[in-house]
């Protein structure tokens, strides 16, 4: 098993347990076809964001002779819903080329002002 299939295992037995992460599957009849996940957490909160609640969605897929029919769309609306209904002031995810439109489409922006330490930097020892 590598590392990343344990870690993900380890990951979703702790976040289903506790409610830090939702998750949707959609089948048709026994074929998956489709799926998205959201991440909740919590960071000090801000003047942006005054209950510090944030969410990231991640692992949206959809079964290649499923697309355009929807699917993707309608998975993204729950997983927003879910995030609002938890009180969620900061929803964020990356995008693929693939996936721009559809978020584009629903009213997400890019953002300006995040930045990240190059995993070179920080699994590299140069920390």
């Amino acid at each position: 098993m590598s590392a990343v299939e344990k870690e993900s295992g380890d990951y979703y037995e702790k976040a289903l347990r506790d409610g830090s992460h939702a998750a949707y599957l959609v089948f048709d009849a026994e074929l998956f076809v489709g799926a998205g996940g959201i991440s909740f957490y919590r960071v000090m909160p801000t003047f942006h964001n005054p209950s510090g609640n944030k969410a990231y969605i991640m692992n949206m897929y959809t079964h290649p002779d499923y697309r355009r029919r929807g699917i993707a769309s309608a998975v993204l609306e729950l997983l927003v819903k879910e995030a609002l209904t938890r009180r969620v002031e900061h929803i964020s995810l990356e995008a693929t080329s693939m996936g721009r439109p559809l978020y584009t489409k629903y009213g997400f922006v890019p953002m300006k002002d995040e930045m990240i330490l190059p995993e070179e930097f920080v699994n590299g020892g140069k920390l």
